[in-house]
């Protein structure tokens, strides 16, 4: 009987992530347009305004979040990351990583 306890908590566990995952990509395309991405990196990140800005979108989601959290520190601050700062300025850790989501699952 417990190993029937252990198989549906696997199980409810795993879909609890999956339904994260999802709804955190959900919330990363509304905080794309609400922290005013696009402006910039273009509907869904993939025609920036200038050619010196990244397209962003299906790029790795970890290499999006540590990009943002460096432009935020001020670790990064080559090509356009001064004006990105101003940007990322009011933007959460949790919010980079919705977006970040959003981003990487767009092709």
């Amino acid at each position: 009987m417990s190993k029937i306890k252990y198989l549906v908590l696997g199980t409810a566990l795993s879909m609890s992530a999956f339904v994260s995952t999802s709804s955190q990509a959900a919330d990363g395309a509304g905080l794309y347009t609400a922290k005013m991405c696009q402006t910039c990196h273009g509907a869904e990140g993939k025609a920036p305004i200038m050619d010196s800005y990244p397209k962003l979108a299906g790029q790795n989601k970890d290499y999006l979040v540590q990009q943002m959290k460096d432009i935020k520190s001020g670790a990064r601050n080559n090509g356009m990351a001064m004006a990105m700062k101003a940007m990322v300025a009011n933007v959460s850790e949790e919010e980079m990583a919705a977006i970040a989501e959003y981003l990487s699952q767009l092709k």
